[in-house]
């Protein structure tokens, strides 16, 4: 799905998917996000960088994947999108990630 997905995204020029891994240049950082868990890993030196979604504000999604089963599709995508532009990034804990 990714494959598929990846090239339709604004940020297509920025991502690399490989065998278990979508790589993402931001302006910071070279992102790696595991395909299987979404666990993003910061290049060169494969630093664990942790992101989880705030439960608190959590909406239904806009877009419903009946195939997805557990949003693992989702979390990636928007992982993806986020560190693209890395530069916007206002939330601290990120930030002191980085």
């Amino acid at each position: 799905m990714l494959a598929e997905l990846i090239p339709r995204l604004a940020i297509a020029g920025r991502c690399t998917l490989t065998d278990r891994f979508l790589e993402v240049r931001g302006d910071l950082h070279t992102y790696r996000i595991h395909c299987g868990s979404g666990n993003i890993l910061i290049a060169p030196d494969e630093r664990y960088l942790c992101v989880i979604p705030d439960s608190a504000k959590a909406k239904e999604p806009e877009l419903f994947l009946p195939f997805e089963g557990d949003s693992r599709l989702g979390e990636i995508i928007s992982k993806a999108l986020l560190l693209a532009a890395d530069k916007k990034i206002k939330d601290p804990v990120i930030l002191r990630q980085l």
